[in-house]
């Protein structure tokens, strides 16, 4: 029996390929651009689309924000929840799920927000918990610092509390809309929550109406043994990094582990890998296309510029041509061990050549091969899905045509990624196998 696969999409209200031929030139700032985008993967049938997001400009790289302003280097970002609702109204069946903060946002605010882009997507609506990961985002919210990270996830933990007996302060059916009573909602099934906990403190109830299927779809990354607890314990879908189909098979495993060792049904899990498949007509100009953009040392100070934004380290500070020091940071502990690939003798710029495409597999080829390497990659690790990142960390509209006109369809032909929806929400969208 051939393995069906999830497909999902990542990527942010950035500036995209604007200086590239075939790029979109980073304006304008109004989503069209990223509506449209959605749009072609919902015809493609996509599980999702994904806005990541940060809260800081960064000054990883050299201690200065100049890398990351002059290419257009995770800024400028605008923030996924008004992108959210335009691609919820644009669409009908496909999801799309927001990045948003713990450490930014109080549990009231965060639920009351989840609650209403849910209600305007139809129940297709997801929440990407991230609890923020570098000091300098931090410090734009008053703070000099992050916590550390484990205390960063027993904060989560609590804010998760919250926001889940908020969503459950209305019954399904308070609002009753009895016309000859002039009753719109029962007050007898709406609740203050009176959470009282170490960290956060809130009244209730939400004063949003009770949403599609009880609550939004919980989209999750954990790499670190805490992140993964958590992810396990909470996530609907989980967004992953690995190294090779041995690691994706591997981390899968620990997270379904984790999951039945609390009593949840593994399968009520996705886990998508990142993947950013390199295509072209033949394998060979993948290939040389490949080579041309990853052997540059211009391609080499970006990728390490962004490498820098999410971990929190200083990559300019080492020898290209050495294998790295072994590095600790209390940013994206799962990103980092998956870039540094620790024990395996390679220099940075051989790790950057590695890694430069942020993939958990090699994906290059003609689209036929690459659906037989995403098939077989899937067969080997026993589901779930793929999440697609643009290569070298660019989108354009050409890309975007290259997956949804020429990889899926690909995959389509061999029965490997669905051809029509059957879920009307998305978490019934994530379980239809």
């Amino acid at each position: 029996m051939t393995r069906k696969f999830h497909l999902a999409w990542f990527t942010n209200f950035a500036a995209d390929e604007w200086n590239e031929p075939f790029g979109n030139g980073g304006q304008p700032w109004d989503g069209r651009f990223y509506v449209e985008m959605a749009q072609a993967l919902e015809r493609a049938c996509f599980d999702y689309i994904m806005l990541e997001d940060t809260l800081m400009l960064s000054e990883a790289y050299g201690g200065t924000t100049q890398a990351y302003l002059k290419a257009a280097i995770m800024a400028p970002k605008h923030d996924p929840a008004p992108l959210a609702a335009l691609i919820g109204t644009a669409t009908t069946r496909m999801g799309v799920v927001a990045t948003l903060s713990t450490m930014a946002y109080p549990p009231f605010l965060l639920a009351r927000l989840c609650a209403t882009l849910n209600h305007i997507a139809g129940g297709r609506f997801g929440w990407n918990i991230v609890t923020s990961g570098e000091d300098t985002a931090a410090q734009n919210f008053g703070m000099d610092e992050l916590p550390p990270r484990e205390l960063r996830y027993e904060m989560a933990e609590e804010f998760m509390q919250v926001v889940n007996l908020l969503f459950g302060s209305w019954d399904p059916d308070a609002i009753v809309i009895d016309r000859a009573r002039d009753v719109y909602a029962d007050h007898d099934k709406v609740r203050p929550i009176h959470f009282k906990g170490k960290y956060f403190s809130c009244r209730g109830p939400l004063n949003t109406a009770p949403q599609p299927g009880g609550r939004c779809t919980y989209v999750q990354a954990g790499g670190s043994p805490t992140g993964r607890a958590f992810a396990a314990r909470h996530a609907d879908s989980i967004i992953a990094t690995a190294n090779g189909v041995a690691g994706m098979k591997a981390y899968r495993d620990d997270i379904r582990a984790r999951a039945a060792a609390i009593g949840r049904d593994p399968d009520e899990i996705k886990v998508f890998f990142l993947a950013a498949p390199v295509l072209a007509e033949t394998d060979a100009e993948a290939m040389a296309k490949f080579e041309r953009v990853t052997g540059s040392d211009e391609f080499v100070k970006r990728a390490l510029a962004l490498y820098g934004s999410f971990t929190d380290i200083d990559f300019s500070q080492y020898d290209l041509d050495r294998e790295l020091p072994h590095l600790t940071t209390n940013g994206e502990s799962g990103s980092l061990d998956k870039f540094c690939q620790w024990g395996s003798g390679k220099t940075l710029r051989q790790l950057v050549r590695d890694g430069g495409t942020t993939s958990s597999i090699e994906l290059i080829g003609s689209p036929e091969t690459v659906a037989d390497q995403m098939a077989a990659a899937m067969e080997a690790v026993g589901g779930d899905g793929f999440l697609i990142k643009a290569p070298f960390h660019r989108v354009s509209r050409r890309y975007i045509a290259e997956i949804t006109e020429g990889l899926v369809p690909a995959l389509q032909r061999r029965g490997v990624v669905r051809s029509a929806y059957e879920g009307t929400d998305l978490r019934g969208v994530l379980r239809e196998f």
